[in-house]
């Protein structure tokens, strides 16, 4: 043999008899839950999820309020030291007059409390400059 044109011809083929016959079953066994739950809860998952974002944002919202009307005090004495100054309109007029009567009523009810001082700051915040120092 010189060439490889030259060498006998093999070909592969079945075994005598052929192969032995393959099981192919169609019928898969249903393990597991269906579509339709996995579908509901995720639903619910979702949905109490969303639920716990809306009360989260209820509380932030409630916080965010009650702390605009902490500092409302302090905006309106900005507010009046402005108005001291000529830089606001009648309505800063009006304002002065009812934080006046606010004041007439505070006294009325605070005087039977020793140390009370009327229109004094209830809470005692550090002054900060911008260097840091107290």
């Amino acid at each position: 043999m010189t060439s490889v044109r030259e060498m006998p011809l093999l070909e592969v083929g079945p075994p005598p008899g052929g192969f032995p016959p393959v099981r192919c079953a169609w019928r898969i066994p249903s393990k597991g839950p269906s579509a339709a739950a996995i579908f509901l809860v995720a639903l619910g998952a979702f949905s109490c999820g969303m639920y716990q974002v809306g009360q989260g944002n209820r509380i932030r919202r409630r916080e965010s309020y009650a702390a605009r009307r902490a500092i409302l005090p302090m905006l309106q004495a900005e507010k009046m030291k402005a108005l001291n100054m000529g830089w606001y309109t009648m309505e800063s007029y009006r304002f002065v007059k009812e934080w006046k009567k606010y004041l007439e009523e505070e006294a009325g009810i605070m005087k039977d409390v020793p140390g009370c001082k009327v229109g004094e700051r209830v809470y005692n915040f550090w002054k900060v400059d911008a260097s840091g120092n107290r």
